[in-house]
């Protein structure tokens, strides 16, 4: 894959960084003290939040295995955030050797330590890009080296949109990245919500960090489904959508939907 360069005072350590304190909550170690501090503070604000990052990234894990068992053999995840093993990769070559993911993200810190990582993965690639700009996602030849957009695609937008605001235009983005998608496409989307109790002291906390967080209704969350056939169970609190093992703790009270769907045509 090209490297993609970028100078060392574009890496802000100054503030903290959704994807570094999302590393915290599941336990990582690729985070600094601002993004510790930051962490405790979500949990103060939110006290099911460590548990709802792990129930979300589990739902993560269903959906993979889920798609790849309908037969898609490429993924592209784009906000990949830092690597948790088991990684997208990983869990999908539980189900099938032949896959094929590249991951996107536009943080510089996230794009060298997936690099590293993936330097050994096989048929995996790491791109640095934002996704404000699905076009250049689209038309970029690292992606192009891994996704062939004429066959279907899995595309992972897990815990990435709560980050654009309605300015951002999210449905056209999405809706941009599902028109250069084959049929039989699936799209695995997770977003946060305030649904089930006053997150608005969780979302001050983003409000200090270097993206903010925009918390969505489930009928908002839906709408990013358009153009998708939604499987069953259709928009569910992450830890409810075809569980396989029993719900962890507090499970009702966890703000993160998530749901899967298929492109017909």
């Amino acid at each position: 894959m090209r490297e993609n360069g970028f100078r060392a005072e574009e890496i802000d350590t100054t503030k903290p960084h959704p994807a570094r304190i999302y590393d915290y909550l599941l336990g990582g170690k690729d985070n600094y003290e601002v993004d510790r501090q930051a962490g405790e503070q979500l949990i103060a604000a939110a006290p099911e939040a460590r548990i709802g990052v792990r129930a979300n990234r589990a739902f993560l894990r269903r959906a993979v295995r889920h798609v790849v068992g309908t037969g898609v053999r490429q993924i592209l995840d784009i906000g990949t955030g830092l690597p948790t093993s088991p990684n997208v990769h990983e869990t999908a070559l539980e189900v099938a050797p032949d896959i094929r993911v590249a991951y996107v993200d536009n943080d510089p810190i996230v794009h060298t330590h997936a690099g590293a990582l993936l330097s050994a993965a096989g048929k995996t690639g790491i791109v640095l890009a934002d996704l404000r700009d699905p076009r250049a996602i689209l038309d970029d030849p690292d992606v192009h080296a891994v996704i062939d957009f004429d066959e279907p695609v899995a595309l992972l937008l897990v815990a990435v949109i709560h980050f654009l605001t309605d300015a951002d235009k999210p449905e056209e983005i999405i809706a941009t990245l599902r028109d250069a998608l084959a049929p039989g496409s699936h799209l695995i989307l997770s977003h946060a919500t305030g649904d089930f109790a006053d997150r608005s002291g969780a979302a001050a906390v983003y409000s200090k960090a270097t993206a903010s967080m925009n918390l969505r209704t489930r009928t908002e969350i839906e709408r990013f489904f358009d153009g998708f056939e939604l499987i069953d169970p259709g928009v569910a609190q992450v830890p409810f959508w075809r569980p396989d093992t029993p719900p962890p703790p507090r499970s009702r009270e966890i703000g993160f939907y998530g749901g899967v769907a298929r492109k017909l045509t």
